[in-house]
């Protein structure tokens, strides 16, 4: 899937212009994580490998940094009006703190398949929650809505410039943490993480290789790269809950970069992703929720060869206490 000349692209040279700015821009507003050696995975892999801990970011998941850095690219009259956003949840919870910091007025905009721990979270932080539908499509809708009705800013959970630009500082850190890194594997869903890391990495280390996970279950990136074209897919419920929903059929940076920068992309069983979420706590001591486990779980299924240091992403810790229970003490999907 990789493209020789996306390094030269416009796309590609706009984002790694932006990400470098978000650096500056949200310092002191979000953690800068650990990247973590697993001296466990390491030996199953015969490589170093290292785990970027996302999940203990300021909200649980590295959705705060493309958050945080699209709030701050607001314009005044904008910030007076508030934003909205659709969600699976971490995306909504990140853009509910940020506005709280700024003082601002913020609404998300999520379906009913959204766990009801992370629709309460966003509560707490004094957000306005819509739930609507059975799908992101659903929910996009009420934003586009919103955005007409009240003339509020629209922060998409990851097809915008600044998103990617925030998640892109995540790896920043890593090629300066882990120079030598190999490949470095993200859990991808609309792309937002995946190609904010990916430019980043690739920036510093053309010959690395970048690795999206999805889970098996309505992989939307997946299906459009393959498609050639961004593609709807079923969403359905999943371990893998934030990785749900499309790329949007009109998606205009994420489709791009991802096409041209993954040199692979892996599909994983709700067994899988259980058994990822399961090692996480029992070996690496990290509560994950699936979306973040599934680097992890990719590596353990045999699905991952890297033959240098690598780099897993642990996206988020979000996860129902109960259903984390419930698959640490033993019962898969």
């Amino acid at each position: 899937m990789a493209c020789a000349s996306a390094r030269q692209s416009t796309m590609f040279d706009r984002a790694h212009d932006a990400i470098v700015a978000a650096r500056s821009r949200i310092d002191g507003r979000v953690l800068r994580t650990p990247l973590q050696p697993s001296p466990r995975l390491s030996a199953i892999a015969g490589v170093p490998v290292h785990l970027k801990l996302e999940n203990r970011q300021t909200t649980g998941a590295f959705k705060l940094r493309g958050a945080t850095n699209a709030i701050l690219s607001l314009d005044a009259a904008s910030r007076r009006r508030g934003v909205v956003t659709a969600s699976t949840g971490n995306h909504g919870r990140a853009l509910a703190h940020a506005a709280k910091a700024q003082g601002m007025r913020a609404v998300v905009c999520m379906s009913a398949l959204v766990p009801t721990n992370k629709v309460e979270a966003i509560r707490a932080l004094g957000a306005e929650v819509h739930i609507v539908g059975r799908s992101q499509d659903d929910a996009q809708a009420e934003v586009a809505r919103l955005v007409e009705r009240d003339g509020l800013a629209e922060v998409p959970p990851f097809d915008d410039l600044a998103v990617v630009a925030g998640q892109g500082t995540i790896g920043l850190e890593i090629v300066e943490d882990l120079p030598d890194v190999e490949t470095v594997v993200i859990p991808l869903s609309g792309g937002g993480l995946a190609a904010g890391i990916a430019v980043a990495v690739k920036a510093a280390r053309p010959q690395a290789r970048i690795v999206g996970v999805s889970m098996a279950r309505g992989a939307a990136m997946y299906e459009s790269i393959k498609a050639g074209r961004p593609v709807a897919v079923e969403e359905v419920e999943s371990l893998a809950d934030s990785l749900g929903g499309g790329i949007g059929l009109d998606n205009r940076v994420t489709f791009e970069l991802c096409r041209d920068l993954l040199t692979d992309t892996v599909l994983l069983s709700e067994d899988e992703i259980a058994t990822g979420i399961r090692h996480a706590f029992t070996v690496e001591d990290e509560v994950v929720e699936g979306a973040g486990a599934v680097g992890i779980g990719a590596l353990l299924a045999g699905k991952i060869r890297s033959k240098g240091p690598t780099a897993l992403i642990l996206s988020g810790r979000n996860i129902d206490p109960q259903a984390h229970a419930r698959i640490v003490g033993g019962a898969g999907a």
